[in-house]
This record gives C-alpha cells, sequence and structure tokens, in this order.
C-alpha cells in the first residue's frame, strides 16, 4: 500500500510542478525538481501523456500540463458557486483601485488563484504569470494567510512553501519575517513591495468567516510607479473592507448551491 502512495503522491507532485511552471519543462528538469530518477519521472510522463493530463511536445520533447486540469477546475469552481457569489464584489474593488484585482482561496496548507478582475483602464497593466500557486513568503497574499496561523506553523509553512527543491527566495531572518506577521496581523493587512516580482507592489488582507476560519485572501497588485506609498493607506482600507464583505458572502455559495439543487 506504501509503494502505491507513494506512486500517486510523485504523480500528483508531477502534475502540480507543470501547473506552476505554465510552461514546457524537459525531463530532467522535472526529475531534478523532484528528486526522482529520470527512468520513473519518464515513466510516469509517458503514463500521463497516455490518459490526457500532460501533452509533449513534438519537436523539442519538453512536457507540458494539457488543458484537461484546468477544464476539471472550472467545473469545480462552477459547481461550488464561489465566483458567482465573489465576482461582483471583485469587480467593484477593481474599478475602485484600477489595478489588478484577485482572491485566491486556503487549500491545505497553502492558497490557490481562483479569480482576478483587471482594473487598470489604461497605462501599465499588471498581467502576473498564470501560475495556481502562491508564493507564501514574498507575495502579500501568502504573508496576509500566514499572519492568521500560529508563529510556529507559519514559519514551517513559509520555509517550506514549494517543496526542498523549489526555487524560492530563503527568508533571511526569522526574528524579522516574524515581525513582518505580527505588524500584518495587528493592522489586518499585508504588503509585498518588489518581492515578489520587480516593480510591482501589492497588498492583501485575509478574508476570515464568523467563526474565525481563515478561506482565503484578497489583493490589489499593480506598478510600484501607481502603487506609490501615498496610495497604501487608501488601497489598504478598501482591500480590508472587500475581505470584510467577501467573509460575510462566502456562505451564500452553499445556500446558493442547495436552492439550485432542489430547485
Amino acid at each position: 500500500m506504501r509503494v502505491v502512495n507513494s506512486l500517486v503522491e510523485r504523480c500528483f507532485a508531477v502534475v502540480e510542478l507543470l501547473a506552476n511552471e505554465a510552461s514546457t519543462i524537459r525531463l530532467g528538469e522535472i526529475a531534478e525538481k523532484l528528486d526522482l530518477q529520470k527512468s520513473a519521472a519518464h515513466r510516469m510522463l509517458t503514463t500521463l501523456c497516455e490518459i490526457g493530463w500532460v501533452e509533449q511536445e513534438p519537436v523539442t520533447g519538453f512536457y507540458k500540463l494539457s488543458l484537461r486540469l484546468a477544464i476539471l477546475g472550472q467545473r469545480f469552481l462552477s459547481a461550488t458557486h464561489l465566483t458567482d457569489v465573489c465576482q461582483p464584489v471583485l469587480e467593484e474593488l477593481a474599478s475602485e483601485s484600477a489595478e489588478l484585482v484577485r482572491m485566491a482561496v486556503v487549500q491545505g496548507e497553502t492558497l490557490t488563484w481562483i479569480a482576478q478582475v483587471q482594473g487598470a483602464r489604461n497605462g501599465l497593466k499588471y498581467q502576473p504569470e498564470l501560475v495556481a500557486r502562491v508564493r507564501l513568503a514574498t507575495t502579500a497574499n501568502g504573508k496576509a494567510y500566514l499572519s492568521k496561523l500560529n508563529p510556529t506553523d507559519a514559519i514551517r509553512i513559509a520555509v517550506n512553501d514549494g517543496g526542498p527543491n523549489a526555487e524560492k527566495r530563503a527568508i533571511t531572518s526569522v526574528e524579522e519575517f516574524m515581525g513582518e506577521l505580527e505588524l500584518t496581523k495587528k493592522r489586518g493587512w499585508a504588503i509585498s513591495i518588489e518581492e515578489a516580482e520587480p516593480g510591482v507592489v501589492a497588498i492583501a488582507a485575509p478574508i476570515t468567516l464568523s467563526g474565525g476560519q481563515t478561506v482565503g485572501t484578497v489583493s490589489v497588485a499593480g506598478p510600484s510607479s501607481r502603487l506609490t506609498p501615498d496610495r497604501h493607506k487608501e488601497i489598504s482600507s478598501s482591500v480590508v473592507a472587500t475581505a470584510g464583505k467577501l467573509g460575510e458572502l462566502w456562505p451564500l455559495r452553499e445556500r446558493y448551491q442547495n436552492a439550485k439543487q432542489s430547485a
């Protein structure tokens, strides 16, 4: 049974790696990042190609995720009615801030992007890479989420985010990072100034239910030339207010789903 579980975990690790990269990857790189033998990685990739989860470029031989996972993900989100309930609130924040608004949901011990609305009408427009997982230690969304955890768990999760072979910026000072999380928790919002991406500033707040459970995060992000320090107070206030609205609306998705099922 342990061998089967190991194989299943490794297959999902391959799928997750390809989903996070959003580009073709060579076999050797996949094996290296997942600490697998090339032969084992090749066998799993061959199987995943045969059942339609992965595609291999005919010219380069590199691998990429097929659209099957994205299609299933969209079906799942549609079934939960989460975006139906939250989309108008995100659009309102995007219009107000005139920047990119994104929402992520908690899955296990990480965050996954599920929705975004572009509010920038002209000039520079921040268009992030199409990846699923939120990097926790360097993003405003990640820090907003981590600030709601106990310090021990927050540090453990941030340090191990992405696995031992993932390319990530190290936390150079645990004390400094914990101080930032404490400040985030106290004021209710987090900020990332060119930490995740050069030239980009993001402000995020946790989405928390009335019982205290943190279910996601919402953020505003844009070029540092527009999201200057004199706008931080205004933007953070709007983001926190939006997070509050989303927390109130979150349970409605279950009522929406139950109403449609009984109709």
